[in-house]
């Protein structure tokens, strides 16, 4: 299967790293997505833009290749998402290139306004790739980025349309980060073969940004979740599932 996270800034992947080490392991394709270069943070102090995102930029790479995933960075703006139609086309191109058969992405209700539209878009994108006249679209403004060429040395790029997408007709299943108040059913994914993938992921950033927050609390906070899940499961992750097509099991498929 193919699977896709979509978050705003780098580090927000940390919640669902384990699952995404997991299908990476047993062969699926996973791509890492960020809507944004997290150009704003402010650990970053006085450094330029371009040195931020150049750091951004080599922590999303370092993130993807420990986990064995593939990854993309769109710009739309740190702290200046809108959550609208050009946003979720965006996605919608790079879903209907990659064809994910499940997104996962931020809770509809994080305080961070950037994260909140990243949802929005991610699940509007599904509705806009399934229609070719849409993921197809020229002019009418502002071009549209063309379709992202994943087999490409330079990577995924911008400009103009240069070759027809295939709209994405087939299911996808879409995957939020759990919230107490959402609606939507319970997820529980056990992360325990891949416990240490996330750590050391978990343990990347920290050692940049001088967290408080440890890797031992990491492994605690996992540890959490899996006695939740009931006996046998050492760690787990947390998921609401908004979109079903299939029975939820150990994997997100």
């Amino acid at each position: 299967m193919r699977i896709m996270a979509v978050f705003a800034h780098p580090d927000d992947e940390i919640g669902c790293i384990g699952t995404l080490a997991k299908h990476a392991a047993r062969g699926d394709e996973v791509m890492l997505v960020w809507t944004t270069l997290g150009e704003l943070a402010s650990q970053f102090g006085d450094a330029s833009h371009e040195e931020v995102t150049r750091v951004r930029r080599e922590h999303g790479a370092w993130v993807a290749q420990t986990i064995g995933a593939q990854y993309h960075f769109f710009d739309m703006g740190d702290s200046r998402m809108t959550g609208g139609r050009a946003e979720a086309l965006q996605l919608a191109r790079l879903y209907a290139t990659f064809r994910p058969n499940a997104v996962i992405t931020w809770s509809d209700d994080h305080p961070h306004p950037d994260h909140r539209m990243t949802a929005k878009i991610a699940f509007d994108a599904i509705t806009l790739a399934r229609i070719p006249k849409i993921v197809n679209e020229q002019g009418g403004g502002q071009a549209m980025p063309p379709a992202p060429d994943l087999g490409s040395a330079e990577g995924i790029e911008s400009g103009e349309d240069v070759r027809r997408l295939d709209a994405l007709r087939e299911p996808v299943r879409f995957y939020q980060y759990y919230a107490p108040a959402s609606p939507y059913p319970e997820v529980i994914v056990d992360v325990s073969e891949t416990i240490e993938a996330g750590a050391e992921v978990m343990g990347y950033y920290h050692d940049f940004y001088k967290w408080t927050w440890t890797k031992d609390q990491y492994r605690e906070g996992r540890a959490a979740i899996g006695r939740m899940a009931g006996p046998g499961v050492k760690y787990a992750e947390h998921f609401t599932l908004r979109v079903s097509h299939l029975p939820a099991r150990a994997y997100l498929d």
